[in-house]
């Protein structure tokens, strides 16, 4: 399949940001999130109407919602400073694309390894800080008069919980007006103000991949969850700590891949080297300070999880699942405990330094996750329904990371895996993944 891009142009908001409005600091937090697009893509059946005509009122409705929605979330149609840690809130616009695809629905939605590869043109993927918009869209037609809208926030200034907050306020405005929208708030940098740039930089170094990155998913359904949990919480009833081994399904999954990418290590080295695990966790609601509902921007930190090869000649999964339940309480119990701006930003920057000190001394193999899953992609009704599949576009980070969404019914997982080259293929024959998943 091939997408050209047929159309170009800047939404701008529908009325001017107030110039008291108009420079807005990041947060300290924000400061250390990178350069890159995080794309989702929403698709869309045709409804058997004359689609050339419906897509086409589609787009501008689309157009015309997104510039109302931008007075609200003014920061998103700015630019970023080029020295100074803020947003230009200067009323630019947000990119607006549209694309033709040659093909079908049908031919994507049969086909995984397409739809993966495809996704990375269906969405604006690449941010360059000095000219990028921190949001792009793309409204992408297809033969069979389907549409993908591929929707792209830059990480610097927005995380999971931000990017859906901007997508439920959008479908919002498309279906019932902009006065139906609550307001946004902007104001963490109040709570984690920036801090000197190199204080940030030196934290934050991180090592990317030096081989080609290639990405596949793999989907859990509902089934092989429930046996994959059912497995953990057997092979565990016999412990004290039993309950510290129950796992969610986001948790049983993690752990199957940790395990699944442990062997691939050992298998590869020689012997089982320790591993640290990672994912990212919401702060909102965990931390002592008062955060204003809708809060825009980043405020997330790194649940961490680590294993230390012993005596033991197997991984056990429910030990793998509690070193993760213990990762996230441990996490969440040190934040609630934060007394002062100080020591919370410090709390944030200590788990983002610990990472990255793994990745660069390279001791110690390192697994990044991301989880998308609960939140409302599912939800994104602009007008015409809801989505019939959304995905998680191919993201610019050159590393290696496995990230992780809900499947439509919301008792599955798609795992979306990027490895090296040489990697994948031993990862995708893991007898693990093979029992379990499907790619």
């Amino acid at each position: 399949m091939e997408v050209q891009i047929i159309s170009r142009k800047l939404i701008t908001p529908s009325s001017p940001t107030p110039p008291h409005l108009q420079n807005l600091k990041i947060s300290s937090v924000d400061q250390h999130a990178p350069y890159v697009y995080v794309p989702t893509i929403f698709y869309y059946a045709a409804n058997g109407e004359e689609y050339d005509v419906k897509n086409a009122e589609k787009s501008l409705q689309m157009q015309n919602s997104l510039s109302e929605i931008l007075a609200l979330y003014y920061p998103f149609a700015g630019r970023c400073a080029k020295d100074d840690p803020c947003i230009e809130c200067n009323d630019k616009g947000a990119e607006f694309l549209e694309a033709q695809v040659n093909g079908s629905l049908s031919q994507l939605f049969g086909d995984r390894e397409l739809e993966t590869n495809l996704n990375s043109h269906l969405a604006p993927h690449y941010f360059d800080p000095s000219n990028s918009s921190p949001l792009a869209v793309q409204f992408n037609m297809f033969e069979c008069g389907g549409i993908a809208i591929g929707i792209s926030l830059t990480h610097k200034i927005a995380d999971a919980f931000t990017v859906f907050t901007f997508i439920n306020a959008w479908t919002t405005a498309s279906r019932f007006g902009v006065d139906q929208v609550p307001c946004p708030s902007f104001e963490l940098a109040s709570i984690f103000p920036p801090r000197a740039a190199s204080r940030v930089e030196n934290i934050v170094t991180i090592k990317a991949a030096t081989n080609n990155i290639v990405t596949k998913m793999f989907v859990f359904d509902g089934v092989a969850i429930s046996k994959l949990k059912e497995a953990t919480n057997f092979s565990a009833s016999g412990s004290h700590q039993s309950l510290n081994y129950q796992g969610t399904r986001v948790k049983v999954v993690i752990a199957l891949i940790w395990r699944c990418l442990m062997r691939l290590s050992q298998a590869r080295h020689g012997c089982m080297r320790p591993s640290l695990m990672k994912v990212p966790v919401n702060l909102r609601g965990k931390i002592p300070q008062p955060i204003p509902e809708n809060s825009c921007g980043n405020l997330i930190s790194w649940a961490v999880a680590q294993f230390k090869p012993g005596d033991e000649s197997e991984v056990k999964l429910h030990e793998l699942v509690s070193r993760i339940n213990s990762g996230i309480e441990n996490a969440f119990s040190n934040y609630s405990k934060a007394t002062s701006d100080d020591e919370l930003f410090f709390l944030v920057m200590d788990g983002f330094r610990k990472v990255s000190k793994a990745l660069i001394e390279n001791e110690v193999d390192v697994y990044m996750f991301g989880c998308w899953c609960r939140f409302p992609m599912y939800e994104a009704d602009f007008g015409w329904g809801k989505p019939t599949l959304v995905c998680g576009g191919n993201s610019q980070v050159p590393r290696e990371c496995i990230r992780l969404f809900d499947t439509k019914d919301g008792y599955g997982i798609e795992a979306i895996v990027s490895l090296e080259e040489n990697k994948m293929l031993l990862f995708q024959q893991d007898p693990d993944i093979l029992a379990f998943s499907t790619s």
